[in-house]
């Protein structure tokens, strides 16, 4: 690939069409790992809203043990959030080249600590299950906030349900009647037709990649995550790269 088209990915310049194609492969790789997450702990760590009704389950039925599960797999993800936008705005002070790609490359760092932990896990599974689920929430964390910061909350990667509930309104408006009201009228309804593009491209990377990582982990375990670590360091590499070669200029300077 020329490297102007992977420095697209994460460059600090910006637009929607960047903005999309690194979407589209952020959503492949968060529903690789959510699936492979599944197969590997039973939990798919991306989906916080199913976590906190667990959370809210386990403590009405006294279950505490689950029930701190839940609670740590929820502060996981917001703490991986919380490390991204700390990343990005620290990036943005320094004017840093990388400041969209340095999250990737913790992201993919962790991957590789998921494909690590797969080695200890059934020797010892009660200790490395609960530390497994809150990395990969961890992860889909960091993840979730960096295409939310660098979008502009226009997209989401692993928070399918917005991105289906999007659709579904957008998709709505397409059937909506709009009997005896001209285009013109403040009250025409007409659906945003390269919304409902966007927004399906964004679910079927996430179900591709899904399909991809449950065959993945089934076929070589937790070795599956090498390769989406690698193709985060790929994403990023140019950007990091770059600002490597102004650290010698800087110091000059």
């Amino acid at each position: 690939m020329p490297i102007p088209y992977l420095r697209s990915f994460t460059s600090i310049e910006r637009t929607d069409r960047t903005n999309l194609r690194l979407g589209r492969a952020l959503a492949w790789i968060a529903g690789a790992t959510n699936a492979g997450g599944f197969l590997a702990v039973g939990q798919y760590t991306s989906h916080m809203s199913g976590i906190v009704s667990s959370l809210a389950d386990n403590v009405a039925l006294g279950n505490s043990g689950l029930a701190l599960s839940a609670l740590s797999a929820i502060l996981a993800f917001a703490c991986g959030a919380a490390t991204s936008a700390i990343l990005i705005n620290w990036g943005r002070r320094r004017g840093a080249l990388s400041v969209y790609a340095v999250p990737l490359l913790l992201e993919a760092a962790l991957l590789l600590c998921f494909a690590a932990l797969g080695a200890n896990l059934e020797v010892h599974r009660l200790l490395f299950v609960p530390v497994t689920v809150a990395l990969l929430c961890y992860v889909m964390g960091v993840q979730n906030a960096m295409i939310t910061k660098i979008s502009q909350a226009e997209i989401r990667t692993t928070h399918v349900t917005g991105i289906v509930t999007d659709l579904g309104i957008e998709l709505g408006k397409a059937l909506y009647w709009n009997w005896g009201v001209p285009t013109s009228a403040a009250h025409h309804v007409a659906a945003d037709m390269q919304r409902v593009r966007v927004l399906a491209s964004l679910l079927g990377m996430f179900v591709f990649g899904g399909i991809g990582g449950a065959l993945a982990f089934r076929h070589f375990g937790f070795a599956s995550g090498v390769p989406l670590s690698m193709l985060l360091v790929v994403l990023a590499g140019v950007p990091v790269t770059d600002d490597l070669r102004r650290l010698p200029l800087r110091e000059l300077g």
